[in-house]
């Protein structure tokens, strides 16, 4: 029931494809989910200071994650489309390169941010307390990278051959050791020494570890359907460049769209003080359990899309990706309104005894969200349709008209010059949701008649094997 071939992606129902390929990513990321608010109450037990640290450190591990999402982008879409074209050898090849460049990258990455951690962590002048804390914090996060980095890839890889259950079940194994470890290396329980914070980033390194490991393992044996072979390893110059002509873009994107959301987190504090970084803090934690299904459905409509293109169907290729974004606007559309009715009841059961100022600009900031989460659902989806074509670019410079054209200045203009306050950066997020959305759907419908998918589908059959 759970199941969905290559056979079946290539050529039966698309919206049953569509659906079992969403639904294990779904799960996996209401788990991640999870876990960041059990890891915010175990490391609340330590002091309100510690939350403060893990809270600044959140946007730098953002921009650290670039490495591997240029890996992991490069690969899925590689995968996907050489499977699409029954070139299981070269499928093999894509996921060992792009798991190997994850854990290079990421290796280097960890070791000059652990050696750097205090200076990075001095650059946002949170108060000694609070820096030493993060800095701590941040020392050993940065080798949970390395980890997280090999889990993610291994899944990508398993996410583009078509298989989405695989990568559910490590992401609940990297998440279940985790949880179970945190109250253990933070307070000393039982043989383990009290490391405090260190102990909650000890955590995340050995659970990404674990899920690792056992992924690997997984991919040299015949349990799945998707496995490596050791003649997989052998470097090859024209895979490795077809990963960074594709990943790299899709990196970039994640860091422009990181670096916009610290300028976008910066004014909301400068014009809205506390209560106002709070309301924002509560309404990207709401959006973020939102963000789920998009991001679910974006992933599938990449594998279908990649997968089509490689079986040179570039027509079913573009009925998927509108299929998704349908799915995703409607979907979307509909918590949207769930949300506007009832903010206040969304806003005190994530943050119980919210009140006063905070609580007035959560309820207006999580209604303005409201307005534009149908693009939301729209922007993961149509995205998917130029990624799973190789794409990426389109993608990435899509990203930055949307954050730094569109989103800083309204955010800028609204909070000085409108004199909004904090409600002029809350619009600029829904703004640039909903031009973006109208933006990439009327690009991808005007690229498509132009013939971009029946380019794609030439060019991922024209590679050698």
């Amino acid at each position: 029931m759970l199941d969905v071939s290559p056979d079946e992606i290539t050529d039966g129902p698309l919206g049953r494809a569509l659906a079992v390929l969403a639904a294990p990513m779904v799960a996996q990321h209401l788990v991640l989910v999870g876990q960041q608010v059990v890891d915010v109450f175990w490391v609340g037990r330590i002091s309100g200071e510690a939350v403060a640290a893990v809270g600044l450190i959140a946007p730098v591990i953002g921009l650290f994650g670039v490495g591997t999402r240029i890996g992991s982008a490069g690969g899925q879409v590689l995968v996907s489309q050489r499977v699409g074209a029954d070139r299981l050898a070269a499928a093999r090849r894509a996921a060992t390169h792009c798991i190997g460049f994850t854990v290079g990258v990421n290796l280097l990455l960890a070791v000059a941010v652990s050696a750097t951690a205090a200076t990075v962590v001095g650059l946002f002048d949170p108060g000694s307390e609070v820096a030493g804390l993060a800095a701590a914090y941040l020392g050993v996060l940065a080798f949970s990278k390395v980890t997280s980095g090999v889990s993610d890839t291994v899944e990508a890889s398993y996410v583009g051959a078509g298989d989405s259950r695989t990568p559910m079940w490590l992401n609940f194994l990297a998440i279940g050791v985790n949880l179970v470890l945190d109250p253990f290396l933070i307070f000393g329980w039982g043989p383990f020494p009290a490391w405090g914070i260190e102990g909650a980033a000890a955590a995340t390194l050995i659970g990404y570890g674990v899920s690792a490991t056992v992924g690997l393992a997984l991919l040299f044996s015949d349990r799945t359907g998707f496995s490596l072979t050791t003649a997989a390893f052998q470097p090859d110059a024209e895979t490795a460049r077809e990963l960074l002509s594709i990943g790299l873009p899709s990196g970039g994107q994640s860091g422009v769209r990181q670096l916009a959301r610290l300028v976008v987190v910066w004014i909301v504090s400068a014009v809205g003080g506390g209560a106002a970084l709070a309301a924002y803090t509560i309404g990207a934690r709401v959006a973020t359990v939102v963000f789920v299904p998009a991001q679910a459905l974006g992933s599938a409509s990449t594998t279908l899309v990649g997968q089509n293109l490689g079986a040179d169907r570039p027509d079913r290729a573009n009925r998927a990706t509108w299929l998704g974004v349908g799915a995703g606007a409607v979907g979307l559309g509909v918590l949207g309104v769930v949300q506007w009715l009832f903010p206040t009841v969304l806003a005190e059961l994530f943050v119980p005894g919210v009140a006063g100022e905070t609580l007035r600009l959560t309820v207006a900031y999580l209604q303005i969200l409201a307005y534009g989460y149908w693009a939301l659902g729209t922007i993961y989806t149509v995205q998917a349709g130029f990624d799973g074509a190789g794409r990426t670019k389109i993608s990435m410079y899509a990203t930055m008209l949307q954050y730094w054209t569109v989103r800083v200045p309204v955010a800028a203009v609204g909070a000085y010059v409108l004199g909004m306050g904090a409600l002029g950066p809350f619009w600029a997020i829904t703004v640039s949701n909903v031009v973006a959305a109208l933006g990439m759907t009327t690009y991808f419908w005007h690229s498509t008649r132009g013939g971009m998918l029946a380019r794609a589908a030439e060019s991922a059959g024209a590679s050698a094997d």
